[in-house]
Parts: structure tokens; sequence; C-alpha cells
């Protein structure tokens, strides 16, 4: 008995291998798909969609490819594998992907027979969509050219669409050729799921696998959203090794435990501790750093009001410097000495006071 037959499943649920039947259409992957459709169906000429590995670009991909209709669209999904292909490579496999058997060695030939080739699907009514996996590969200014060069091949409106699925770092490749980068009509972002789509992926994909009941109780998938910070490769490979452990252990549901023995073995909370580490650093230098500029901006206001002080400061000193030269302090004025008359009338005085004291004593 494997752990299949163990839990009532018919089939892997979390399987590492792009799946269509597992496909779970999320909130954000539905708004993609919608406006990646608009962009084929109404020959926009260059869309792109970006997302950080794992979070499902791939499958988007062929889903899309899957849904465009062959009596309307001559489609084709080009997946780029390594990031020394040639200019020349690229037109070939392209014009293979549309239906040119034999194409010419002969760039200008080459040219020649696709371009014949996109009117003709032109005049049939059908659409050139090509879309292009892995385009964070398309690292040359060569390549960035030629398909803008693609993109000018028009009869009434552009003759072929290119969709671009790739790495963040994609968009900085766009820049290698400045009027491709200007030429996106139409670009979006896949981000990690949030808890609640978390949850409804598993349970997706459990229910397309067969499941009967519920495997994973609520505290386990709150924790595989923690370790896998919703990233969902990472969320199959949780979940995969947990039912496979369950199954040893004869577990009837995965629980917090089991999703903390696994993310360990799988070295997960070492990938999340550090995470939450980064995430304080970064929280901490932003604290220093508006810290500084309040402090900053104290200084500058501080300086400010003490220049003012001085300059107030300044002009009273100089206000009272003016003010002693113009009106000196006055300075008590002296005594007057006494005139010879008034020394004179006292000695009489004093003579006559004593004669009429002997004159007493008589």
């Amino acid at each position: 008995m494997d752990y299949l037959e163990f839990y009532g499943l018919e089939e892997e649920p979390f399987g590492q291998a792009p799946n269509l039947k597992f496909f779970y259409n999320s909130p954000q992957h539905a708004r993609a798909m919608l406006r990646l459709m608009y962009v084929a169906d109404t020959m926009k000429g260059l869309a792109v969609l970006l997302g950080e590995i794992g979070t499902g670009k791939t499958i988007l991909a062929r889903r899309m490819l899957d849904n465009l209709p062959e009596e309307e669209y001559e489609s084709a999904l080009l997946v780029i594998i390594h990031s020394q292909i040639t200019a020349d490579w690229l037109l070939n496999r392209i014009a293979r992907q549309l239906g040119i058997e034999n194409p010419p060695p002969e760039k200008l030939k080459l040219l020649n027979q696709l371009y014949n080739r996109l009117i003709e699907l032109n005049e049939r009514g059908k659409k050139a969509v090509v879309l292009v996996d892995e385009a964070q590969m398309l690292r040359s200014k060569e390549i960035m050219e030629e398909f803008r060069g693609l993109l000018n091949l028009e009869m009434d409106g552009k003759l072929i669409t290119f969709i671009f699925f790739g790495l963040p770092e994609l968009e900085e490749h766009l820049h290698l050729d400045e009027p491709l980068a200007q030429r996106v009509a139409v670009k979006c972002r896949l981000e990690s799921f949030n808890r609640d789509s978390t949850e409804g992926y598993i349970n997706h994909r459990l229910r397309m696998a067969g499941a009967k009941t519920q495997l994973f109780t609520k505290d386990a998938i709150d924790l595989i959203h923690q370790y896998s910070r919703g990233i969902p490769r990472l969320i199959n490979t949780i979940c995969d090794n947990c039912l496979f452990e369950g199954y040893l252990l004869k577990k009837k549901a995965v629980d917090a435990n089991l999703v903390k023995i696994i993310a360990t073995d799988l070295g997960l909370t070492i990938k999340r501790a550090k995470a939450e580490q980064r995430e304080q650093a970064e929280k901490e230098e932003e604290f220093i750093e508006e810290r500084e500029l309040e402090g900053f901006a104290q200084d500058e206001s501080t300086e400010a009001e003490l220049e003012r002080a001085m300059s107030e400061a300044g002009l009273s000193e100089a206000k009272g410097e003016e003010t002693e030269e113009l009106a000196p302090p006055a300075q008590p004025s002296p005594t007057p000495a006494p005139s010879e008359k008034e020394e004179k009338s006292e000695e009489d005085a004093e003579i006559d006071e004593l004669l009429d004291k002997l004159d007493e004593n008589q």
C-alpha cells in the first residue's frame, strides 16, 4: 500500500510537473489570463507576465495555449532553455512553430517566408500568437531587436503577437532595446498566494486527485502557508512530503506538528528565520533612517533658530554701541566749591557769636 491508497487518492495531488488538470484559477491567475487573452484577441503585439520562481508562470502559459481555439489562432509555445541562443536560431524556431517546415538558412529568405506565412494566416482570419516561456533567458540586445523587427511586420494591424513569461529580471532585459520595451501593451505580475488562496489551492488539488475527506487540518494549512511563503511550488513540496510521512505514521490527517517536522527536514524553518531576520533588519534600517532624517531636520531647525537669535543679538549690540556714541551716560555733577564771600560771612558769624558769649559773662 502506498500513500495514494492509504488516503484514497487516484493520483499524486502535489506533483511538480505542470499538469493542466490541477491548474488552480486563483483570482490573480484569472485576472492575468483575462489580460493576456485580451492582448492575443486584439493583436496588441507584446505582453509580459512576470513572477518569482514557483509562482505558476509555466502552467499559466500552458493553460493559455490550451485556451486559444485552433480555428481562430495559429499559436505556439516556445520555451527558452538557455541564454546563449542566437537571433538566427530564434527566427528558425518561430518559423517552424508557425508552420514553415523547412526554413532557409539565409536570414532574408527566412524573413520573407515568415512574412508571407503571416499574411496567409491573416487572410484566413487566423491570429499568430507565440508564447515565450522562461523569457528571462533572452539577454542580448540582438535578440530583443529581432523581436522588435518581427513586430514591425504589419498589414492593417499587427501580424504577430508575442507573450513573454519570465522572472522579474525580464523587465530589465527588455530595456536592452528601449523601443521594444516601449511596445509592451500589457504587463502582469504573479504574486505569492495569501492564506486563503493557499487553502483553496491545497483543497483544489486534493479534490482533483480524488480525495473524499479533508486531509490537512486548519492549523496545518496555516503553517504550510507560513513556511512556503505562499509559493505554489513550495506548497507542493511540503504537502507531498507531509502525505508520505503521514502514511508512514498512519495519520488520517496531516496536523501542525507533522508540518513542522517536514519543514525542518526541508530546511524551510531556517529559511523562514532568515527571512524574518532580513525583514527585521530592513525595518531597523528604515527606523534608523527615519530617525536620522528627523534629527537632520531638527538640527536644521535648531541651527536656523540659533542664526536668527545671533542675528537679533548682533542687531541689539549694534544699537547699544550707537546709543553710547550719541548719548553717553550722564556723570554726577561735582559739588561746587564755596565762594570767598560765603567763607567770610561764616567767619564773621562765628566771631559775633563769640563776642556775644563774652558780654554775657561780664
